[in-house]
């Protein structure tokens, strides 16, 4: 059997992109990477589902090639129009013009406007079935997971739910396209995670409802746009999804994230503080310096734990720039219904407090309260910071 072959009529055709530091132009995948997976159904009429992003267009329409001829494809059916999986529709256009896209009906002004598109283009309604020969595939349409035009495909024959950027996750492949051929997928999960948090976390009701929408049909298989292709636990994906998405209703897990940024150690010193505190307590905290640590990473601990502490200065009588980028993140991603505290240094100026007050005043962050201090922390002032600290692991209790 060719390995990348998820039964006897449909293959894997992808590539794995190593070398692009910022996916979407903001979050970084240097060293970790991304795979953009395509499938193709060989049957009566051969189905190409979803495309890739266009950098590496050879290696993928020779892959293609070795299963089907790219002219002899009858359908591309595209689940959703970002160019991440559609890069190198035009190119395919010149070598086989003949071919149908089926999509929704928001994806066809896309088409114009992406790749001028316009012709042999079939809409299908959520629901509605195509017919290729043995394979029999049916069109749901899953809105704003995470555009709205997005769909899935889901074979009947198989029971493969072909789920493009639903259920995906950073992460290249590393010679092995299943969930069963890694020993150990905790890596995949991880940046899974990251990649829900930074991608998807905005749309956690879209998500549910799509959930909730698939979860009549029998999938045996789960093959995604990014990462592994889920056969021999397709529940697994589908869990760990529900779970993110639930974040940003129930608030999260019962842990504490510890945001700071300092300028001269001052509000650094009444982190280290307060994480004594919050050790003491029983609990050890996630501390991130958001200076130092791009806010995709910070990201997944905002929406898991349900205790976000900051820890930041006053900057020119509002807050640290840095800290101020990080909450607007959380805040454009709907990371909700946290529990929350403040404290950081000042200098001739309050200000800070406020502006975490007045930044988060939406997203029904219930802010425990908030600590500012002039200049250095004094030993008095080092246990006050404990305290806060025993103080906040308590009101997580609550």
């Amino acid at each position: 059997m060719i390995k990348n072959c998820l039964n006897n009529d449909i293959f894997l055709a992808g590539v794995n992109d190593r070398t692009t530091d910022l996916f979407e132009g903001l979050w970084p995948i240097d060293g970790v990477g991304i795979s953009y997976n395509s499938y193709i159904i060989k049957d009566s009429k051969n189905v190409l589902v979803d495309l890739s992003k266009s950098f590496k267009t050879d290696e993928f329409f020779d892959q293609i090639s070795a299963i089907v001829n790219l002219e002899d494809l009858d359908y591309v059916i595209i689940n959703h129009m970002e160019p991440d999986h559609t890069g190198v529709l035009r190119t395919l256009r010149r070598i086989n013009s003949k071919f149908e896209i089926i999509c929704t009906k928001k994806a066809v002004k896309m088409l114009k406007d992406y790749y001028d598109v316009c012709d042999n283009i079939r809409v299908v309604e959520d629901g509605e079935t195509l017919s290729t020969g043995k394979h029999e595939l049916v069109f749901y349409h899953v809105p704003f997971v995470h555009w709205p035009e997005t769909m899935v495909t889901y074979d009947k024959s198989s029971s493969i739910l072909f789920s493009c950027d639903a259920f995906g996750g950073y992460g290249a492949l590393q010679g092995a396209f299943f969930d069963d051929e890694y020993s150990e997928i905790t890596y995949y999960e991880k940046e899974s995670l990251r990649y829900y948090a930074n991608i998807v976390a905005k749309f956690s009701t879209p998500v549910l409802n799509a959930i909730t929408k698939l979860g009549l049909l029998d999938i045996k298989t789960i093959a995604p746009s990014h990462g592994l292709v889920w056969r021999k636990n397709p529940e697994r994906i589908v869990e760990l999804y529900k779970k993110w998405a639930k974040y940003s209703i129930n608030g999260g897990e019962n842990g504490i994230t510890l945001l700071y940024g300092t300028m001269y150690g001052n509000t650094e010193n009444m982190m280290n503080a307060v994480a004594q505190g919050i050790s003491e307590s029983g609990m050890i905290p996630e501390i991130f310096d958001v200076a130092r640590t791009h806010p995709s990473y910070i990201l997944p601990s905002m929406l898991k734990n349900r205790g976000i502490i900051i820890g930041a200065p006053t900057y020119e009588v509002s807050l640290f720039p840095y800290m101020q980028q990080v909450i607007q993140k959380a805040v454009i991603k709907n990371i909700k219904h946290k529990k929350v505290a403040y404290f950081g240094s000042y200098g001739w100026s309050k200000g800070a407090y406020k502006k975490v007050q007045e930044m988060t005043s939406g997203m029904d962050w219930d802010i425990h309260e908030g600590l500012e201090f002039a200049g250095r922390v004094t030993p008095e002032l080092y246990n006050e910071g404990c305290e806060l600290g025993k103080r906040f692991v308590k009101s997580l209790e609550n």
